[in-house]
């Protein structure tokens, strides 16, 4: 690691260094003998060009990171010596004049690369590299075969321009044509980079525009005046000079506005104190994603909690997350502690071009996060728990249904098949057979009673009048049958859920039935009916009160069924007053 640190710190040294001697020395070749000598115009366009190349390598170094897949620093580096590098064709040398007009293009490569590629550092389909790739056909081929053919004193600077060592002979039609290709094909270049960036923009998030907004609208007043720049020199209006020297300036412009991009991603990191002073007088109600958002500046950033249990992240009442993918508007880092995954931030993809802000919001927030996974796991156990009783009273309605189908169609039916045989035989018994019928006819009582209690078996296991008339029928045959006085109401429209009609059924059977074994009431009272989606079930009495949800297994039992499927059950029975059971059952 150490190695490491000292190779990044030497390559930064060695690129500033050569960054200073390169403006330098294009300070100094500019120093000449020119017959219009160095005009304060002159020393200004130096000046900034030397100040825009300096920034466009710092820019470079403070986002350098190491991987293939991070090109934005050497793209800035390698743009900021080609910009410097182009401001040799000043100088009144041949030789760099020559080189600065062979490489003055090359800078181009990168604006068009970093203003199609900021913040990621990477071309986002075959439309940007075909911008690029034309970009560098007109910088290098065309620029290449205008030197070849270009007289200096006529088509660059004027009498006393240094000599064009690549010229190979003077052919102005060709060197105008290669003039106007350029001019086309940057006009080109600059309407579908705009129709690019106006396209990006009208789909990226709030986030995104506010990480690249300055960048943007730099490059945006860039290139407007560029593309007027050249449809004057297409056309060949006067203001053509006019108008390349604003166009200059305003390219300056989006160095600058990259190290603006820069200097605010330094100065959020300064909501990480806020964020710590924030978390350590933390209180009860605390809102951490609220804090994490408000550091990172991403209203839309959720958290999800990493359970172990299952492995896999839970939000903060335990219910599952999927995690986003690497294609789509949104992301997630992981935060680990101790080498295990503690929860995992899910942001916009703007804040991937701003990792350390991010590393340093989770190192600071990891404590707290911690906490609130322990209490999100809580919650995923509960929301599990609930899931389990669920489906444990889902199974066991099903066997309730199965038993009751089994004893209806195969021993009730023998039985009853029985009591019809001993019916046929006591008729076709012979007149003198009278000591038999008597014991017949027991058997026949005895099958009978055994038949009923059978019918009131299954019923009790799973009452097939649910199936037939649904839960107001259900209730109405419970009240007929009930040991006390029962008066039903019903405000119920329609089927409702099998499970909710069976969890109301046997709710009242069981009220029902504590009513006339503890309550010694004279009569019972039930009413049922669906607001809002909720069956609401009551059962009430004028008995002596005094029930209570822990004592006993009748009234816990109904808690259980009820809360299974997400209801829940109020007991209200003050001594001597009565008892009343409130059932809530969602029904949605």
């Amino acid at each position: 690691m150490a190695a490491v640190r000292r190779d990044g710190t030497a390559r930064v040294v060695l690129v500033l260094v050569l960054a200073l001697l390169v403006g330098l020395g294009v300070l100094w070749s500019a120093v000449g003998t020119r017959a219009h000598g160095l005009t304060p115009g002159l020393w200004l366009y130096l000046a900034v060009a030397v100040v825009v190349g300096w920034s466009l390598v710092g820019s470079g170094l403070l986002s350098w990171r190491p991987g293939p897949a991070h090109l934005l620093g050497p793209v800035l580096v390698l743009t900021g010596f080609a910009w410097l590098l182009a401001r040799l064709g000043n100088s009144n040398s041949p030789l760099l004049f020559t080189t600065g007009e062979l490489l003055g293009g090359l800078y181009t490569v990168g604006f068009v690369y970093l203003v199609l590629s900021f913040p990621s550092g990477r071309l986002q389909g075959r439309l940007d590299s075909a911008v690029v790739a034309v970009t560098v056909f007109l910088v290098t081929v065309v620029q290449l075969v205008w030197l070849l053919f270009a007289d200096s004193e006529r088509a660059v600077c004027g009498p006393g321009c240094p000599t064009n060592l690549l010229e190979v002979t003077r052919n102005d039609a060709i060197a105008i044509g290669a003039v106007q290709v350029q001019r086309a094909g940057a006009l080109a270049v600059v309407v579908a980079a705009v129709v690019l960036l106006a396209s990006r923009w009208r789909r990226a998030s709030r986030a995104q525009r506010r990480a690249v907004q300055p960048v943007v609208l730099a490059s945006v007043v860039a290139f407007t005046l560029f593309t007027a720049w050249m449809v004057t020199g297409l056309v060949g209006l006067p203001v053509y000079n006019v108008l390349g020297v604003v166009a200059f300036y305003a390219a300056c412009a989006v160095p600058v506005a990259v190290l603006v991009v820069f200097a605010q991603r330094r100065l959020a990191r300064g909501a990480v104190a806020g964020l710590i002073v924030e978390l350590g007088a933390q209180e009860s109600g605390l809102d951490l994603r609220g804090a994490l958002a408000r550091a990172l500046d991403d209203p839309s950033l959720s958290l999800a909690y990493w359970f172990p249990a299952e492995s896999r992240y839970v939000d903060n009442d335990g219910r599952p997350v999927q995690l986003p993918d690497l294609v789509g508007p949104r992301r997630a880092t992981v935060i680990e502690r101790g080498g295990r995954p503690v929860a995992a931030l899910v942001h916009d993809t703007a804040l991937e071009h701003n990792a350390a802000l991010v590393q340093s919001v989770c190192a600071a927030a990891g404590l707290s996060l911690e906490n609130e996974r322990l209490q999100a796991e809580l919650r995923a156990r509960l929301v599990e728990l609930q899931a389990s009783r669920a489906r444990l009273v889902e199974a066991t309605d099903a066997e309730r249904r199965r038993i009751e189908r089994d004893l209806h169609d195969g021993t009730q039916q023998r039985l009853v098949s029985i009591a019809m045989s001993l019916g046929l035989l006591e008729s076709t018994l012979p007149v003198d057979a009278a000591r038999a019928r008597p014991v017949v006819r027991e058997t026949r009582d005895a099958l009978a009673a055994a038949l009923a209690e059978l019918r009131d078996l299954t019923q009790g296991i799973h009452p097939a009048v649910l199936a037939e008339r649904g839960l107001p029928g259900g209730l109405d045959e419970l009240c007929r049958r009930a040991a006390l006085p029962a008066h039903l109401n019903l405000g119920l429209d329609g089927r409702l859920p099998e499970q909710i009609e069976t969890a109301g059924y046997f709710f009242v059977s069981e009220a029902l039935t504590n009513a006339a074994k503890h309550s010694h009431a004279t009569e019972v009272r039930v009413a049922a009916a669906v607001v809002a989606g909720v069956l609401t079930v009551e059962v009430s009495d004028d008995g002596i009160g005094g029930a209570s949800p822990g004592e006993g297994s009748g009234l816990r039992g109904l808690a259980d069924r009820v809360e299974a499927l997400g209801g829940r059950l109020t007991v209200s029975s003050p001594p001597g007053r009565g008892t009343r059971l409130l059932a809530e059952l969602p029904c949605g």
